[in-house]
């Protein structure tokens, strides 16, 4: 196994949800009883915890055959079950996140076979109101999920919030602690509060090191992955992903797990998501679960396909299905389609919360793929999972404020789930410039990760999101009608807001549009003016601009 030495180790600190995780082992005699002060004696909302629990009876596939979970029971009534996940040896670990700010949550682990190690234990602890000292939107307000029928994200409190994510595909297998550090900073400060990843290097005919600093190298999730297989499971390859997870979610950035890749993947070398068996797709959506559905996170289970061969439509329904089963959080699940698909399978699924296009890398703004999705019923949330990357194949491709214009006209067509932005050399996490081996079409000239990090139109799409910040958008709906034909956003009688490519006065000729508003400049998040709409049929609103773009906000009072 390969060996990776690092310069500083940021876990302390940083531990899983949100660097506040209190992890104990659980290692009891046949028979005995664990007590709670043995484990773990406190669970601060929101974050979370670990209990590890060893097998006694050697099984010759783990993570295949041993099926255990944890049911946790809060005195006011609350259950949620929890899978155990295979960790090494004989360690299996549960994770677990308090829902309630006070309270005693017992809990009782199940085993299938009885393994005395791992069946018939118990114990308790107190929740507590989360401790971070650095507090995400995710600490302070839960998890997201999609209500049903619903089309926005919206936290365990009930507070709405706008996905702005990145695609940062391969940083699981590529990046190490110290790079996802710089990158994840970069991308909060920015405004991210997601960043969309392949937890496996999906590529059956890529070759290359075992090391995540050498030219061509990656870490390995599964060894029989390039035989179309996920059973032989690497824990050291999830022991580093976790490091990885924990600084991502310290910054509050959600990953977005997508299992095993459909489409390009990273390098065209043949994606294992068309040729592995539904049986092995679905448990190993039960293990993301089980080892990352404690802290933030999104489902994506398709990617980057059509998903309309038939052995991906039963693949996709057993992961859906299977992440429905296990996931008490009810964190969003959802499906991102490649350019050509028709972006509606398993649409009236009860595990489908969202659907995800593509509008392809060549430069054009195409949102009325979002439109049609957001037409599709039964209702689902949808966004634009991937416009074109910025500099992709060419300087200059999708560079700027292009990505800027793009946010806003996906956002304004029905892609209310949030914003995406992907960066050329990013996504595959290219070492430097001149690494070789990666295909010229997908890789911004003259740029690794890092030079890409940087790219202009990165900072376009987390203004977008800041903007929306602490409004009242939930249920907003696309709105022709409030103006002559702008691009609009409406949640009647509480909140507008309009977009204005070039700037210039608007007629607001309805009364469902709050009289006061709010002017922004999209391209640095400024507020530029104010103003008040006259009480009366139609009313002129001013952009305090006549040719740049500009946001404006009409919110109740």
């Amino acid at each position: 196994m390969f060996q990776f030495s690092w310069t500083k180790d940021v876990c302390l600190g940083l531990v899983l949800t949100v660097a506040s995780t209190v992890v104990a082992s659980l290692l009891t005699e046949p028979g005995n009883v664990a007590v709670a002060q043995d484990v773990v004696s406190q669970a601060p909302q929101w974050q979370e915890i670990e209990i590890a629990f060893k097998a006694e009876r050697e099984t010759a596939s783990p993570y295949t055959d041993v099926d255990a979970w944890v049911d946790f029971a809060h005195e006011r009534g609350q259950t949620i079950r929890r899978p155990m996940f295979w960790d090494g040896g004989q360690t299996f670990r549960v994770r677990f996140a308090s829902t309630q700010p006070t309270g005693t949550w017992t809990w009782t682990t199940s085993d299938r076979d009885g393994d005395p190690g791992l069946h018939g234990k118990s114990g308790k602890f107190e929740a507590v109101l989360a401790s971070s000292d650095e507090p995400t939107v995710f600490t302070k307000h839960g998890f997201w999920k999609i209500p049903e029928g619903g089309r926005n994200l919206v936290h365990a409190d009930g507070t709405a919030r706008l996905m702005c994510a990145d695609t940062a595909w391969a940083l699981p297998w590529r990046a190490t602690v110290d790079q996802v550090q710089t990158y994840a900073k970069d991308r909060r400060d920015k405004g991210y509060n997601a960043a969309l990843l392949m937890t496996v290097q999906p590529d059956q005919r890529v070759t290359g090191p075992r090391s995540r600093t050498e030219d061509g190298g990656f870490d390995v999730g599964f060894e029989d992955l390039p035989e179309g297989k996920l059973e032989k499971l690497n824990p050291e390859y999830f022991q580093m992903f976790d490091r990885l997870v924990d600084v991502l979610t310290a910054h509050g950035i959600a990953p977005v797990y997508q299992p095993v890749f459909h489409g390009y993947g990273w390098k065209g070398g043949g994606t294992a998501g068309n040729t592995v068996s539904a049986d092995d797709y679905s448990r190993y959506c039960r293990y993301l679960v089980a080892r990352y559905g404690a802290r933030p996170a999104i489902w994506l289970v398709g990617g980057d396909g059509p998903a309309v061969d038939p052995s991906i439509i039963e693949q996709l329904d057993a992961a859906g299905r299977m992440i429905q089963q296990w996931d008490a959080y009810g964190q969003p699940t959802g499906i991102h389609y490649s350019p050509h698909a028709l972006n509606r399978t398993h649409q009236d699924k009860a595990w489908l919360d969202f659907q995800w296009c593509q509008t392809g890398h060549n430069g054009e703004h195409v949102p009325e793929r979002v439109a049609d999705m957001w037409r599709n019923l039964p209702i689902k949330a949808v966004a634009n999972g991937e416009p074109t990357y910025e500099n992709i194949g060419r300087t200059g491709n999708g560079s700027g404020w292009w990505q800027g214009h793009e946010a806003w006209c996906n956002l304004t067509a029905g892609g209310t789930m949030g914003v995406v932005y992907g960066a050329g050399s990013l996504w595959q996490w290219r070492l430097h410039a001149d690494e070789p081996d990666h295909a010229d079409w997908c890789t911004a000239p003259g740029a690794g990760w890092r030079e890409a990090l940087d790219f202009d139109g990165g900072k376009y799409p987390g203004i977008a999101a800041k903007i929306f910040n602490g409004l009242d958008f939930a249920g907003m709906q696309p709105d022709w009608v409030c103006t002559y034909g702008r691009r609009g956003l409406l949640v009647p009688g509480k909140l507008f807001v309009l977009y204005l490519p070039n700037g210039g006065d608007t007629a607001i000729i309805s009364q469902e549009v709050p009289r006061t508003y709010r002017v922004y400049d999209p391209q640095t998040g400024e507020v530029v003016g104010r103003g008040k709409l006259e009480d009366k049929p139609s009313s002129q609103a001013k952009s305090f601009s006549p040719d740049q773009p500009r946001v404006l906000v009409f919110a109740s009072e």
